[in-house]
């Protein structure tokens, strides 16, 4: 998929890019992810689009963070140059943007912070590495 996508309800934010705000993000993500995971339980669709939109919201902060970037919610987001991804990410990305409050996309979600999450923690440790040895 080569066109580019533009997220229309993520809330820009000024938080500059530090381990403390992943952290804090991380934090918030899992207590969005334990509110869904109550309102799916008792068959609440309805209830979790508001969730899920700030969820999709943390992932692409994560997403561009961990990627060293900033969040700019006007401008697309730039696949090709992400240096760190999941596995067909626009692809499920898309899925997810298109269907917010299926319970599917929300699987979705949580599966692509868990392997975000993975890749990022991959990275550092090769960054201290080799932040060792120069």
């Amino acid at each position: 998929m080569d066109k580019k996508l533009i997220i229309p309800y993520l809330e820009e934010l000024d938080l500059e890019v530090s381990e403390e705000n992943i952290s804090l993000l991380l934090v918030n993500w899992g207590e969005v992810r334990a509110e869904l995971e109550k309102l799916y339980r008792n068959r609440d669709q309805k209830s979790t689009l508001q969730l899920m939109k700030k969820g999709i919201g943390y992932f692409l902060q994560f997403l561009n963070w961990s990627n060293d970037r900033q969040v700019h919610s006007k401008e697309p987001i730039p696949f090709k140059l992400l240096e760190i991804k999941p596995v067909n990410l626009e692809e499920r990305l898309t899925y997810i943007l298109s269907r917010p409050n299926l319970f599917h996309s929300y699987r979705q979600l949580s599966e692509l912070f868990t392997e975000q999450e993975k890749l990022f923690a991959k990275k550092n440790i090769v960054k201290k590495r080799l932040d060792q040895k120069g």
